[in-house]
């Protein structure tokens, strides 16, 4: 009985510990990038996977940004032509 009772503890010990670890990060609990979240046509989140599966949406959202970009270059360039 003495058994259990101890690794009761361990675990709550550990337990406690990864929540600490968690409120001290200020990081939130995020879930997968797979499982429901990866069927198309389901509407997962994008800020499920911060960017690491590329999804239209986010592809359509690198485009603008990249054409921004260069815009903003190319005015850089054309102010500074003498």
């Amino acid at each position: 009985m003495s058994t259990i009772i101890l690794t009761f503890f361990i675990f709550l010990t550990v337990v406690a510990a990864m929540a600490v670890g968690v409120i001290v990060n200020g990081r939130a609990i995020k879930g997968s990038c797979g499982g429901l979240n990866d069927i198309e046509g389901l509407g997962g989140a994008c800020d499920i996977c911060e960017g690491k599966k590329v999804c239209e949406k986010r592809k359509n959202l690198m485009e603008e940004q990249a054409e921004a970009h260069r815009q903003q270059a190319d005015a850089l360039r054309n102010s500074k032509t003498f």
